[in-house]
């Protein structure tokens, strides 16, 4: 059985992990396969966005203890951010469509998309400190960025899980919706980001990271020097008929729901 699937789209791509029995646990297999998925990603110019989901009632429970527990496990091995540098490595947009529990390194891999939407049967939950494993994959630093310092280490200190309508009260995710919804949702979320300019989803991605974690005064200045080189390459014949296209697609959208 492959531990995660790879299903292609036009213009997006569906992740999914596929060890349902074992609520889609980190197995050396999994992680493995899991950073072939998205390499394939990232030679195939044609997917410009990537929804990454679980099979089964679980996205991810995290690492797979009972491997880590065996004789030829190997904790830091696991602790190692290959998964994070294989989602980093993707230049697009990646959409989390959680199904289920997103456990530690589950949770990790969650918060390394860069939108959630949540099944109404999500939870999240960190582990780390009762399983006695540092986060390793960006969760100490994400966390509190994302939902502020105090309810951050209220999750990593206790263990306790935070409920899909929680998580999007804390606005730890963008929308809860129902189980059989989640998909649908997430697919109707990529098809609107791949009506995008190519080459400005892939480059507006990068300026709001990179802006983020810097002071507001040198981003703005940053923001700006790169919208003029972005402006001088455009050409106001492809911006007229780029205008157009999003005039039809919205009165397209607009008959559909008359």
């Amino acid at each position: 059985m492959n531990t995660v699937l790879l299903e292609k789209h036009e213009g997006y791509a569906i992740v999914t992990l596929n060890r349902p029995d074992a609520m889609n646990a980190l197995s050396r297999e999994l992680r493995a396969d899991f950073v072939s998925a998205f390499a394939e990603c990232v030679r195939d110019r044609a997917v410009r966005v990537i929804i990454l989901t679980g099979k089964g009632r679980a996205f991810c429970a995290g690492f797979d203890l009972k491997e880590l527990s065996a004789g030829d496990g190997d904790a830091a091995e696991a602790a190692d951010n290959t998964v994070a540098r294989a989602m980093d490595a993707f230049t697009g947009p990646i959409i989390g469509a959680i199904n289920g529990h997103a456990i530690t390194g589950g949770f990790e891999m969650a918060l390394a998309c860069d939108v959630l939407i949540a099944s109404e049967n999500a939870r999240f939950a960190d582990t780390h400190a009762r399983v006695g494993i540092l986060p390793g994959w960006g969760l100490s630093q994400k966390l509190p960025r994302l939902i502020g310092l105090s309810r951050a280490k209220e999750i990593c200190f206790t263990g306790t899980p935070v409920f899909a309508q929680q998580a999007h009260a804390w606005g730890l995710v963008n929308h809860v919706v129902p189980a059989d919804q989640l998909l649908p949702r997430a697919r109707k979320m990529a098809e609107d980001m791949c009506a995008c300019v190519p080459d400005v989803l892939a480059r507006y991605k990068p300026l709001i990271d990179q802006g983020f974690n810097k002071p507001l005064d040198e981003a703005l200045r940053w923001e700006e020097r790169i919208a003029i080189e972005s402006a001088r390459q455009a050409k106001g014949q492809v911006i007229a008929q780029r205008r157009e296209s999003v005039l039809a697609r919205g009165r397209s959208e607009r008959g559909k729901s008359e």
